[in-house]
C-alpha cells in the first residue's frame, strides 16, 4: 500500500564525522582525495581449494580508527597494480569501484577483486556459476573465504563488510549472502544477474535478445589463455546498423560460422540449450536466497534494458525466503547502471527534472551502508522506494508490489482500447508476419544498444501494417499503473510458431513540452514497457508446442514492473506485433529449433489477434489510482 510520497528525501542521521569534512561533488576532486588518503593494497588470497584470488584494497590512511569494508566482485577487471588508481573522473569508474563521491568522502575500506578465472585470478571461470554441492566451490564460498581472509588481514579494519555491484557484480553481491559469513553485515545486489533464460539480458520468454548476447560474448566470451591485465570489450564488425547487420546474417548458426568460429563457449551452450532445461535451472540462483542473515538493499532501474526482471525477482526471492531479513528495494528512473553513472535526470527524450542519482546515492544507498557497517542511527527503513514515472516523484511502499486494482482493457475494433468486454461473433486483426522485414525495435541506427529504446516514440512502429495499434480515450485524471502488466490475447497462425511483443505506452497531447534535448514530444508515443513472449513457450518453457495452423490459442505473460502515472489528456495505447528486431531474434515461424535453422525454414506467416467473447484478447492493468474513461457507446 502507497504510505506516502517522498519528497524531502531520507536523511542520513549523525554518525562518525567523514573521513573528509568538506562535501565532494565533483570528480576531479575525488580523484585528487581518493589518491591522498587512501593507500592500496595488493592480496592474492587463497580460497578453500587452493586457488588464489586477485584483491586489491583502498584503505583510509587516517589510523585513529578503523573502518568497514565495501566490497565488489567482479569479471571486468579490477584496477591492477599497488601504485595504480582508477581515474575517478570516469563516472563508470565511479560506479564500480567507490559506490559513489559521497562514499569516498564518508570513508571506507574499498575492496575489489577479480572473481575466479577471469582477469588476474586464478582457477576457471564459469557464467553465472551454479552452486556446488556439499564440500565444493562457488560463488559464495569465494566470497566467504575472501571474507575471512580480509577479517584478518586487512588494516584499520573493523570488522564488517558490505558487498555490491552492478549487473554480473550485482548477481556476485547476491550470492554472498547464501551462508554468509558473520562479517557479512550487508550486501546490495544492484540489477544483478538472475536467470538468463526467463527474463534476464540474453533470453526473455525463451526468446533470445540477439544483439545483446551476440554483442557482449563476442568480447566476454573469448577465452582467456592466461591471467592478464586486459581485456577487450565490443564487437568489431564493420557496419553502420545493427538492423541490417543481423539481417544479412540470418541464421544463428551463421554467428559461429562468420564471426565466433566456435570459440565462444557460452554462446555454444545458448544453441545448444534451447529449452529451459537442466542447464538453464541450475543457473537460476533464486531458490538460494533464503535465510540470508544480511541487510539486503536490492536496486534497479525502470528503464533497465537488461536486467529489470531480475532485480525484481532478486528481491521477491530474498524477501520470501528470508521473512527475519531486513530487505529492502529501490527502483529508479534509470538505465542500466544508470545510479551508478548518470545524474539520473534524463533518458533520451525524457526527462525526470531532478538529478535522482545523486539523491539516490547520498540520501539512500549510503545511510544504508552507513547503518549496517558503522552503526549510524537511521529511521525506520523503508521496503520499497520506487520511482513514479509521469510525476517523477519517488514513493514509498510497505510492499512491492502494492494491492492494486486488476483492470482490464481489452483490444477492441476499429484500434480501440476499452474497458468493456467484447460481444459475440468472430472478430480478429490480421497482419502478415515477414521475417525478411521485421518489426525494428527503434527508429535510429547504430551497432549498439543504449538502452533508450525503453523510452523511445513508437511512432514509426504505429505506422507499419504489421503492428497493431489499440488506443483509450483521453483521461480525465491521472492514472497510476503500479506492478507487473498481464497479458491473455488469443492468436492463431497459418504457421507453426509466433512471437507476441506486447507494448504499453504513453501516448503524449501535442501541447507537452520539449524533450530534454529539444525534441518536440507534442504527440509522441512514449514507450512505458514492453515484452516478448516466444509463442512455442506459451504452456511450458521445458516442452516447447507448435501452434496448429488457423487455431486460436491464448497466450499469457507478464511484461515487467512499472510505476507509472498516466496525466490528464493522455491516453493509453497498447500495440501488438510479431518480431522486435534485431533485438530479438527472427521466429522462423516454422517449429524448428533456431539454433539449427536453415534460410529455407524462415517463412511468412499470416497471424490473427482475436478479439470476441469467447476469446477476448486484454492487458490486464494493476491500477493504484485512477479511474480509465468509459468506452464509447457501441454503434
Amino acid at each position: 500500500m502507497l504510505s506516502t510520497l517522498l519528497v524531502l528525501g531520507l536523511a542520513a542521521a549523525p554518525c562518525e564525522p567523514p573521513l573528509v569534512p568538506t562535501p565532494v561533488t565533483d570528480p576531479v576532486e575525488a580523484d585528487r582525495i581518493f589518491r591522498e588518503q587512501y593507500t592500496k593494497y595488493e592480496f592474492r588470497i587463497p580460497m578453500r581449494d587452493g586457488v588464489a584470488l586477485y584483491t586489491v584494497a583502498y584503505v583510509p590512511r587516517d589510523r585513529t580508527r578503523t573502518w568497514p569494508a565495501l566490497m565488489v566482485r567482479t569479471p571486468y577487471a579490477v584496477v591492477a597494480g599497488v601504485d595504480v588508481y582508477p581515474d575517478f573522473k570516469t563516472q563508470r569508474v565511479i560506479g564500480r569501484y567507490a559506490l559513489s563521491m559521497a562514499a569516498i568522502r564518508d570513508g571506507f575500506i574499498f575492496v575489489n577483486q577479480d572473481v575466479r578465472g577471469r582477469m588476474l585470478s586464478e582457477g576457471q571461470f564459469a557464467d553465472v556459476r551454479p552452486r556446488a554441492a556439499k564440500g565444493g566451490t562457488d560463488e559464495a564460498t569465494d566470497a566467504f573465504d575472501t571474507i575471512d581472509f580480509l577479517v584478518k588481514n586487512l588494516p584499520a579494519f573493523n570488522g564488517k563488510v558490505g558487498l555490491w555491484g552492478v549487473s554480473y557484480p550485482g548477481f556476485y553481491a547476491a550470492q554472498a549472502a547464501i551462508d554468509a559469513h558473520p562479517a557479512l553485515a550487508a550486501v546490495s545486489p544492484q540489477a544483478p544477474v538472475t536467470d538468463w533464460f526467463l527474463g534476464d539480458d540474453f533470453h526473455h520468454n525463451g526468446a533470445l535478445f540477439l544483439m545483446d548476447t551476440v554483442g557482449f560474448f563476442s568480447g566476454f566470451g573469448k577465452p582467456r589463455p592466461q591471467p592478464t591485465r586486459t581485456w577487450k570489450w565490443g564487437f568489431d564488425v564493420e557496419s553502420a546498423d545493427a538492423y541490417d547487420f543481423y539481417l544479412a546474417l540470418g541464421p544463428l548458426k551463421n554467428v559461429n560460422e562468420r564471426h565466433f568460429k566456435g570459440d565462444i563457449a557460452f554462446w555454444n551452450e545458448v544453441l545448444t540449450h534451447p529449452t529451459r532445461d537442466a542447464f538453464w535451472k541450475a543457473r537460476d540462483p533464486r531458490p538460494h536466497y533464503r535465510d540470508a542473515k544480511p541487510a539486503v538493499l536490492v536496486v534497479g532501474g525502470l528503464y533497465d534494458a537488461e536486467d529489470l526482471w531480475g532485480t525484481v525477482a532478486t528481491y521477491q526471492a530474498f524477501n520470501t525466503q528470508s521473512p527475519g531479513a531486513d530487505v529492502r528495494l529501490v527502483l529508479g528512473p534509470w538505465r542500466h547502471g544508470g545510479w551508478a553513472r548518470t545524474d539520473g535526470d534524463a533518458l533520451g527524450e525524457v526527462g525526470f527534472g531532478w538529478k535522482t542519482s545523486r539523491f539516490y546515492q547520498e540520501q539512500v544507498e549510503l545511510p544504508f551502508f552507513r547503518k549496517a557497517l558503522k552503526g549510524c542511527p537511521d529511521e525506520k527503513p523503508v521496503e520499497a522506494l520506487v520511482f513514479e514515472t509521469g510525476t517523477n516523484v519517488f514513493a514509498r511502499f510497505d510492499a512491492w508490489p502494492p494491492k492494486t486494482k486488476p483492470t482490464a482493457l481489452h483490444l477492441a475494433a476499429r484500434g480501440a482500447l476499452s474497458a468493456e468486454p467484447p460481444g459475440p461473433g468472430d472478430a480478429f486483426d490480421e497482419w502478415r508476419s515477414d521475417p525478411a522485414s521485421p518489426v525494428p525495435f527503434r527508429a535510429g541506427y547504430g551497432m549498439e544498444n543504449d538502452g533508450e529504446y525503453m523510452t523511445a516514440d513508437q511512432r514509426f512502429a504505429s505506422r507499419r501494417p504489421d503492428v497493431m495499434s489499440y488506443l483509450t480515450p483521453a483521461l480525465t485524471e491521472d492514472v497510476t499503473v503500479s506492478g507487473p502488466i498481464g497479458v491473455d490475447v488469443w492468436l492463431s497462425t497459418t504457421g507453426a510458431d509466433a512471437d507476441v511483443v506486447v507494448k504499453l505506452i504513453d501516448v503524449q497531447p501535442f501541447d507537452v513540452p520539449n524533450g530534454p534535448t529539444g525534441a518536440r514530444l507534442g504527440g509522441a508515443h512514449t514507450l512505458v514497457r514492453a515484452e516478448v513472449m516466444r509463442g512455442r513457450f506459451r504452456e511450458s518453457f521445458e516442452a516447447p508446442r507448435p501452434f496448429t495452423p488457423g487455431l486460436p490459442e491464448r497466450v499469457r505473460f507478464k511484461l515487467p514492473d512499472v510505476n507509472h502515472t498516466f496525466r490528464p489528456g493522455h491516453r493509453l495505447m497498447v500495440q501488438v506485433q510479431s518480431s522486435w528486431f534485431p533485438l530479438v531474434d527472427l521466429n522462423p515461424q516454422t517449429f524448428v529449433d533456431p539454433a539449427h535453422a536453415t534460410e529455407a525454414d524462415f517463412r511468412p506467416a499470416t497471424h490473427r489477434l482475436w478479439r470476441d467473447a469467447s476469446r477476448p484478447s486484454k492487458v490486464m492493468l494493476p491500477v493504484l489510482r485512477g479511474r480509465l474513461p468509459a468506452p464509447p457507446p457501441r454503434p
